[in-house]
């Protein structure tokens, strides 16, 4: 496959990190974050084969909700930095050739924004109509109420209007009304904004709760709402405009056949991504149980994205591990394994932790999960952090437990900042900056981080992943999670382990040359597969297998020996 044809859709084979400018790097010394920490630690995410940052909000905040209470969409935070610092940043990625994108929490403002301030001081307003108001408060569905911790219903009086305001989260986050065409008009400013500071797209925070399907007669006299598909529509299109190669990725936390539909169906006009919660819930499912089956049923069951568009993949992510996809009985068969005691679970739908502390630290079940979120088929998406295996913090708050400061060093403040105090605690125990940190695995060749990096560089090496037609094999082990990805020809081949059993495995490969043979990317080795395709593996412990089929005078190079499937393959 020609890469050169790939550039102008660079999101399908991007590798991006996702990561908070407060919890990465202090450039100032003052405890917190910032655009020249961050700016310093660039050259980390290069080596490591990033090609897109994604930065969680850094926008000015009162920062009761880490950040997503935004009162101005136009700078920056004081406390990370200034727009100057933003565009240094931005000049110093470029020059890596990083793209950067950045969290679009458009759905909801801070009650401290000036727009709602002015909104709430008399019903005659400007900006009145700017958010969502009615006389009493609408029925609500509890299924509705985000935060069941910290709220119980959607609506809140305003004592000084004597309305009440719609928020589909926190109280303090009145819902933007975005069916209100001037809504509309300053959105697409906000965007165009920072798209001339740099920025190659937006990743959508609560991509279906954009426009609200809430009826008030006051503002929308024929009851008539315009959908959530109509708006994002009109935003990738606007984007497009500005700039050809701009992206946005959706947070879609729906069902498959629901969630196509903001992809723009077959258009594929909306969000250029969306992440796969489902692939995600079913692999921890599978990994809970030892058996692929389910991650493998999902993967059956995931419809293709339209032409250009792309689901994306990740391990964890900012907020908690969701399990809200998964049945009653799953979802507790999921905590019991990776999250039993209750202060490791929010919301009675996800669990608070990262994936080390969840796997004990057995470092061959995490290297092989996180060669999983690299060869399924999309986008790879990591959370800052992952690449070390840092842990959570258990005594912070809610979604906090995840969001701690990044571990560089095992020195003070794990290199993080030369404050005298940090305002958010660093991990302890065996998962901390002493033992868990960049410096020490930059120098050892068998650290998570150098097995990512491996597989950041395989991954790019090999666009079938990304771009092909890919197949969930039939095994004689339901242990085991075989794929095959294939485009213009070439073909490769995954296999994954998910048991802690030593397993000898049956996958079909069919379709190749005769003389083809299979090479292992990840390992020396090489496999010849017999006539009738069925080809025998050996596999370790949570193993993970990547294989090219190739001619033998165009395989890579590989020292060990050709090897007849028909005999045993001991790929170790």
């Amino acid at each position: 496959m020609r890469l050169s044809t790939t550039s102008d859709v660079w999101w399908k084979n991007a590798v991006v990190y996702c990561l908070d400018v407060e919890t990465y790097a202090d450039g100032n010394g003052d405890g917190i974050g910032d655009f020249r920490g961050l700016a310093q630690h660039v050259d980390h995410l290069d080596r490591l084969g990033v090609t897109c940052i994604w930065l969680m909000p850094f926008f000015p905040t009162p920062d009761r909700d880490d950040g997503y209470d935004i009162s101005d969409f136009y700078s920056v935070d004081p406390r990370l930095g200034t727009l100057g610092d933003f565009v240094e940043f931005m000049r110093v990625a470029n020059d890596r050739g990083i793209r950067v994108i950045a969290d679009l929490v458009v759905n909801h403002t801070s009650d401290e924004h000036p727009w709602f301030k002015d909104a709430r001081s008399s019903r005659d307003s400007r900006y009145r109509d700017w958010y969502i108001w009615s006389d009493k408060p609408e029925p609500d569905d509890p299924k509705g109420v985000v935060f069941p911790d910290a709220e119980d219903s959607l609506w809140q009086l305003d004592e000084s209007t004597g309305q009440y305001y719609f928020h589909r989260f926190y109280r303090f986050q009145p819902d933007l009304n975005t069916a209100n065409p001037e809504v509309r008009d300053e959105i697409a400013r906000v965007l165009g904004f920072w798209m001339e500071l740099g920025l190659s797209g937006f990743r959508v925070d609560a991509v279906p709760f954009l426009v609200e399907e809430v009826k008030s007669e006051e503002q929308k006299p024929d009851g008539k709402l315009p959908d959530v598909h109509s708006f994002l529509r009109e935003t990738r299109a606007f984007m497009k405009r500005r700039n050809g190669g701009a992206m946005l990725l959706g947070e879609v936390n729906l069902e498959y056949p629901d969630l196509l539909k903001y992809f723009g169906d077959d258009l594929g006009d909306e969000v250029t991504m969306c992440f796969d919660f489902i692939g995600m819930q079913r692999m921890y499912l599978s990994l809970a149980r030892g058996d692929a089956t389910p991650l493998a049923d999902a993967l059956r069951e995931r419809p293709a994205p339209p032409k250009d568009c792309h689901w994306a993949t990740f391990v964890r992510n900012h907020d908690e591990l969701t399990l809200d996809k998964l049945s009653e009985k799953e979802r507790q068969e999921v905590f019991k394994a990776f999250g039993p005691k209750k202060d490791m679970q929010l919301f009675g739908r996800g669990l608070r932790r990262r994936l080390p502390p969840m796997m004990d630290g057995d470092m061959r079940r995490i290297k092989m999960v996180y060669s999983l979120l690299f060869s399924l088929p999309g986008t790879p998406v990591l959370f800052y952090g992952e690449e070390i295996g840092m842990g959570e913090d258990l005594t912070a708050e809610g979604r906090q437990a995840v969001r701690t400061p990044m571990q560089w060093t095992p020195n003070r403040n794990a290199g993080f900042s030369s404050a005298d105090t940090l305002p958010i605690k660093l991990v302890e125990g065996p998962f901390g900056p002493e033992k868990v940190n960049v410096s020490a695995q930059r120098r050892d060749p068998d650290s998570l981080l150098m097995w990512i990096t491996t597989l950041v560089e395989r991954y790019r090496e090999c666009p079938e992943l990304a771009w092909g037609d890919y197949e969930i094999l039939k095994t004689d082990t339901p242990e085991v999670l075989a794929h095959r990805a294939d485009i213009d020809g070439e073909t490769v081949v995954v296999l994954h382990n998910f048991s802690d059993q030593e397993l000898t495995c049956k996958v079909p490969i069919k379709g190749l040359a005769p003389d083809e043979i299979l090479t292992d990317l990840l390992i020396e080795g090489t496999v010849k597969v017999p006539k009738n395709g069925q080809t025998t593996f050996d596999l370790a412990p949570y193993d993970s297998r990547w294989l090219r089929a190739s001619p033998p005078d165009e395989a890579p190079a590989a020292s060990a020996a050709i090897e007849d499937s028909e005999s045993p393959d001991t790929g170790r």
